[in-house]
């Protein structure tokens, strides 16, 4: 199978982690990172647009990021001062496709513009960083009391934000172009020019800006009976590789099963940090995107999702205290027993460890290494949101015909040792004793980068398993030009 891909931003989950699904049997397509973005620097959608025209013959489906055709990335989608007829005009590429190759299954995804709750200009407009929180309260309250009504603290406090005319007509302009553009790809949908489409929810709140178009969305979605072809759920930066796993699924002819189980039995009924719905809601949305089905029992399964799940109430990797009830509500030396049956009985085990938000959990790779279980799973994940997780390990999982170790290996050094472990060690210890910054390597990223790729593979030697699959050396980069997320290449020896 041969997919044109076109990925959300130039990210290592977005760009480099879809690639990893690659076998003798599946091939992307992808555009030269030349043309995309750098953070706030969009993509050059010309040459985007000329890329996706000039391969789409040679592919049988099609994954594309549509912030990415419209505006040149998802950082780009919320800066932009395009107009609504350039835009258009950018979009009718999908109908070009489509006329170009009429057999081509076209799998597309836009996000519904975010609206963060908090000061910071480092992934939205400038002004966010002076008046983020009031853009977001201003907005969240009168829609509020539009609704519901407000308390009098409430009221007062919505008289009291004050936000620049020319700031709010700015945010409210570009969100406006925003969804008229996340409805016209819905009525390209109905009209065939696309075969399914998702709508990630990045960022979700009850009331304000993100609240009302996603309710606007949500009533066309109904409208016009677009709720089998569409999905909506949170989520982002795994849905580029769910989609290339429906893909997969729906050009085999085939239509896995999936098996789940928790390591707590409050798990299911749990609320992830970050994410509006119970983890279980989540999961059916996951599985389904997929083009997978859940399965009833576990001796029908084609794979069993063991699910590592917080006790009560999820935290940061990073948290230097753990909860109580990671121990008192949850017994992970029985989940990881579990595991260890379901593989001796034969059953492809994929790992998917939700139990902290921003990276995995270290006891759960410590027991799995210590039972030797590490290279017998199908597929880990642990990073960033429960969504994230869920997206990329079950698409790895579906797609591998054996078990991936190089990739495994590659998630428990970036998702474990380095989101949970040595980025808060570099950020407290190695910054401050350099002089430098989260968002500020000033001339010494090389060296930063080479500081973590050692830390890493350090941790990395402590595991059993890096005496079976050894490593000479990672290297690290830091694409972004901030702590929050690495690319690396291992050296295997």
């Amino acid at each position: 199978m041969k997919t044109l891909f076109l990925p959300l931003d130039e990210r290592p989950c977005n760009a480099w982690f879809p690639k990893m699904l690659e076998n003798d049997n599946l091939q992307l397509i992808t555009p030269d990172s030349s043309i995309l973005g750098d953070k706030k620097k969009p993509g050059d959608t010309a040459q985007i647009a000329s890329f996706l025209k000039e391969h789409c013959r040679e592919c049988d489906n099609a994954v594309i990021a549509v912030d990415t055709l419209l505006y040149g990335g998802l950082i780009p989608s919320r800066l932009h001062h395009t107009s609504a007829e350039v835009l258009l005009e950018r979009l009718k590429t999908l109908k070009d496709i489509r006329n170009l190759n009429p057999k081509l299954k076209l799998y597309t995804f836009q996000c519904i513009m975010r609206c963060p709750s908090y000061n910071s200009g480092e992934e939205e407009p400038d002004y966010y960083e002076d008046y983020g929180l009031s853009i977001f309260r201003s907005e969240y309250l009168r829609d509020k009391k539009e609704r519901e009504g407000l308390s009098e603290a409430e009221q007062a406090e919505l008289e009291s934000l004050k936000v620049p005319k020319e700031i709010t007509e700015d945010y409210a302009g570009r969100r406006n172009i925003n969804l008229a553009m996340n409805l016209q790809i819905l009525k390209l949908l109905m009209e065939g020019v696309i075969d399914f489409h998702v709508i990630p929810q990045d960022d979700s709140s009850p009331f304000g800006y993100t609240a009302i178009d996603q309710k606007k969305v949500l009533n066309y979605l109904h409208e016009n009976h677009l709720e089998t072809r569409t999905m909506v759920y949170p989520g982002a930066d795994e849905v580029g590789m769910s989609l290339i796993t429906r893909a997969w699924n729906e050009y085999q002819g085939r239509k896995p099963e999936i098996y789940p189980y928790y390591a707590s039995v409050l798990g299911p009924t749990i609320i992830p940090l970050y994410e509006d719905r119970p983890m279980y809601e989540s999961l059916k949305a996951h599985i389904m995107v997929t083009g997978a089905k859940l399965c009833r029992n576990a001796e029908d399964a084609d794979y069993i999702l063991a699910i590592n799940c917080p006790g009560k109430v999820m935290m940061e990797s990073f948290a230097k205290q753990k909860d109580v009830s990671y121990s008192s509500f949850r017994h992970l030396p029985t989940f990881v027993s579990m595991i260890e049956e379901d593989i001796e009985e034969g059953r492809k085990v994929i790992v998917c460890d939700s139990a902290f938000a921003n990276g995995g959990d270290l006891e759960l790779i410590r027991f799995l290494d210590e039972k030797g279980l590490l290279d017998r799973i199908y597929a880990y994940a642990g990073w960033n949101t429960n969504c994230n997780t869920l997206g990329t390990v079950l698409s790895v999982g579906q797609i591998s015909d054996t078990i991936p170790v190089e990739n495994i290996i590659y998630r428990i050094i970036e998702d474990v040792f380095y989101q949970a472990d040595v980025r808060l060690k570099v950020i407290e210890n190695d910054l401050v004793e350099m002089g430098l910054g989260y968002y500020d390597f000033k001339d010494r990223q090389d060296e930063v980068e080479q500081r973590i790729g050692a830390y890493l593979l350090e941790r990395y030697n402590t595991l059993s398993i890096s005496r079976k699959y050894p490593i000479a050396k990672i290297h690290v980069t830091m694409p972004w030009r901030r702590m929050f997320e690495i690319g690396m290449q291992i050296d295997w020896a």
